[in-house]
């Protein structure tokens, strides 16, 4: 294809960057008011890689972007996060996925970063420019829409949970995500941007993101670059907030005294640590779990800090980091086959990585939790929302599947 040709330019503060995103199918990356979103339905360019290849997905699209960025001939005064040439991407959680992984570059985006307000067009150089500012859309109806039990049942969950257990038990592996999904629908023409807002606005401590079809809040951050400095932020060991402030701070001390959420969390700060020292210097992790509080659960969460190594990009650590031991186990190998025959259903990008990336290899990924896929079936249009539980000695099949409950619940209120 022509080469790409891209302007960034700030402009007069935008109150509601959603406003201008397509309402069928979305593209955004937000938090707190800040972000990306795509304008409208028009793409510059889309890099998509289905399964069956010899290379994994994130080398492929990697490679794909490395090329599509030598060529592009970039106009950004700005430098900030998320201006210059972009792309948002989601990435599935399995090679063997029937989903594809996709990198998709729109033809304009609108991005706030702490009170700067800017437009970014992207075109092929044989392209004409845009002819017109772009205007805000008004949001459409308001909708509601219910899920119940999908593939795996609640109490096929637990039967689950307890196989996996028997696993543990027999020194296979020491942890497992195992999951479970809820099924439904929304009316056909519903305005997705409702459901992006709900979320960013409900979560704002979280990434709120909308690509091709995937909208979630996740509060777990993959790996984010910015300037060569890589920082990542793990979750793991999870625990319900209290009805009152007596049973909140019992439930606190719970879970940062937990051994078991200790050990969940040991692990998963290790896999995180061990994937990224290959491609950067001066890696360092907090030594203790803090906890992170969010308005319907509390998170054993550890930050990590380090300085990127010279020729990688955000996505080479993505591809280097997924599937961290917060979403698959450990060891990952024994973990992913455990997956695969314990949940009766393909994760697709569920648990995958999302986010963007920018020319420069500058980006922010998270851990694609708290969402739903959603996909036009007729005159509806299905919900699959999927949610986790890690799997360790001493974990409870009652226990787990409540956690899973607490884990559905903002996305389940945000589409009623």
């Amino acid at each position: 294809m022509s080469s790409l040709v891209v302007e960034t330019r700030e402009i007069d503060p935008v109150e509601d960057p959603l406003a201008y995103a397509d309402a069928a199918v979305p593209l955004a990356w937000l938090r707190r008011g800040d972000g990306i979103v795509a304008v409208g339905d028009g793409v510059a360019t889309t890099i998509r890689v289905p399964a069956g290849g010899d290379a994994p997905r994130s080398a492929v699209i990697s490679s794909a972007w490395r090329r599509l960025t030598q060529d592009a001939v970039i106009d950004d005064p700005l430098e900030l996060p998320g201006t210059g040439l972009v792309a948002f991407g989601a990435l599935t959680f399995d090679e063997d996925s029937s989903a594809d992984s996709i990198l998709i570059v729109p033809s304009a985006v609108i991005g706030r970063h702490r009170g700067r307000t800017w437009l970014t067009t992207i075109r092929t150089a044989d392209a004409a420019p845009p002819a017109a500012a772009p205007e805000p859309q008004g949001y459409g109806p308001h909708w509601a829409g219910t899920v119940g039990p999908g593939a795996q049942t609640p109490q096929g969950y637990q039967e689950s949970v307890r196989l996996a257990l028997g696993r543990i038990a027999a020194g296979e592996l020491s942890k497992v995500v195992l999951a479970r999904d809820l099924t439904g629908s929304i009316p056909a023409g519903s305005d997705l941007r409702r459901l992006v807002r709900a979320l960013s606005t409900g979560y704002p401590d979280t990434w709120a993101f909308a690509v091709d079809g995937l909208i979630g809040a996740s509060p777990e951050t993959l790996v984010t670059v910015r300037s060569r400095t890589v920082t990542a932020r793990v979750l793991a060991g999870t625990i319900g907030r209290g009805a009152d402030p007596d049973a909140d701070t019992a439930a606190s001390a719970h879970l940062a005294s937990s051994t078991k959420d200790l050990d969940e969390h040991g692990y998963a700060v290790q896999s995180v640590l061990a994937a990224l020292r290959p491609h950067t210097r001066a890696l360092a992790a907090s030594e203790q779990p803090f906890l992170l509080k969010l308005p319907n659960l509390f998170h054993l969460a550890t930050d990590v800090e380090g300085e990127l190594a010279d020729g990688d990009s955000a996505l080479d650590l993505v591809g280097a980091l997924h599937p961290t031991a917060a979403v698959a186990g450990t060891p990952t190998s024994a973990a992913i086959a455990a997956i695969r025959e314990l949940e009766p259903f393909d994760r697709g990008r569920y648990a995958g990585p999302v986010g963007w990336v920018d020319a420069a290899g500058n980006g922010e990924w998270a851990i694609a939790l708290r969402c739903a896929q959603f996909a036009p079936a007729g005159n509806a249009i299905a919900v699959t929302a999927y949610a986790g539980a890690g799997i360790v000695a001493g974990s409870d099949p009652e226990s787990e599947l409540l956690e899973t409950r607490v884990k559905f619940r903002p996305l389940v209120d945000a589409l009623a």
